[in-house]
């Protein structure tokens, strides 16, 4: 089944010269971890504003858990959790408060006046969450009070209560030290495995979407290029060996006959894809003095691609 459906997505802003998103189309399967990369100014934005129901669209079909997000946008809401990139907490509130009330708008409980008075499965379910991200000795005092990063651990919190069938994560961990970001992807991915919960992430941290089922890149308001991560790698770029000899003369002469294609800056450089690291050290009988593997990552790829101007290898 998929989660999130996109047909011909168009959406034109008044006295905009041409269309912020021009007729994009993807598809992200239930329980899939999606990322949706692109520079700023891509249409990115737009595109999850629509999506999240906070955007009207100007043409094409979005289905979110198999309801539209315009006619059924109450059905929508229902279903999702999102983690907007702006705060989006009421400052006259306490922490605990913020979480209560968004808890009681999705009609997971009936209101009561103190959080002692909410229901032990409530009451459980919030000090659970607060210690997975580390705003227990927090959660009572004022939004005013906390820091940029209590803020943001707090809004994790709310967007997970209601464990939704999707959840939005636009720049999630902004705003997080190390320890709580990686808090954060361990509880995430428990919840995903726990109760197939579908992903939605946009994030400046390329290296946060390594793990994902899918990446997609849109560019000037296109999708550009998709695919599995190792997909984006193998497209952009090739692995590498970095290799070294005191015969260096020997080495390149090896290389040459080989047919490796190589290039010569501190050490020598060789691209590989059709062949193995393994078999190419496998066939060398000059003596090594540097040898190293270099995978590519997926920001190598996504930088590779900015580089290319934006059009896929």
């Amino acid at each position: 089944m998929n989660m999130i459906e996109v047909r011909e997505l168009v959406k034109q802003y008044d006295k905009a010269k041409e269309p912020a998103v021009k007729g994009i189309d993807f598809c992200v399967k239930e329980g899939d971890f999606f990322a949706f990369l692109g520079p700023n100014g891509a249409g990115k934005t737009t595109t999850i504003s629509i999506l999240t129901t906070t955007l009207s669209k100007t043409g094409g079909q979005v289905k979110i858990a198999g309801f539209d997000v315009e006619t059924e946008a109450k059905h929508v809401r229902e279903k999702v959790g999102i983690i907007f990139q702006r705060p989006s907490l009421d400052p006259q509130l306490s922490a605990e408060e913020n979480i209560r009330f968004h808890a009681c708008l999705y009609g997971m409980y009936s209101y009561h006046p103190s959080f002692r008075l909410m229901p032990a499965e409530y009451r459980k379910r919030v000090m659970e969450l607060a210690e997975i991200v580390g705003i227990q000795d927090s959660l009572f005092k004022p939004i005013k009070k906390l820091s940029g990063g209590m803020q943001r651990k707090l809004e994790i919190i709310r967007s997970l209560i209601h464990t939704p069938s999707v959840l939005f994560l636009d720049e999630p961990t902004q705003g997080l030290d190390a320890v709580s970001r990686r808090s954060l992807w361990e509880y995430i991915d428990t919840v995903r495995k726990q109760y197939g919960t579908t992903v939605f992430l946009t994030t400046h941290y390329i290296d946060e979407a390594e793990k994902v089922d899918k990446v997609c890149i849109i560019n000037h308001g296109k999708i550009a290029i998709s695919g599995s991560p190792d997909e984006m790698k193998g497209n952009l770029l090739k692995q590498q060996l970095v290799l070294d000899s005191e015969d260096r003369k020997g080495l390149v002469t090896e290389l040459s006959d080989m047919g490796l294609f190589h290039k010569t800056e501190k050490h020598i450089i060789v691209p590989y894809q059709e062949i193995t690291a393994q078999e190419v050290i496998a066939k060398l009988k000059t003596r090594l003095s540097v040898l190293s593997i270099e995978e590519p990552s997926l920001e190598d790829a996504y930088i590779e691609y900015l580089k290319l101007g934006g059009e896929a290898a």
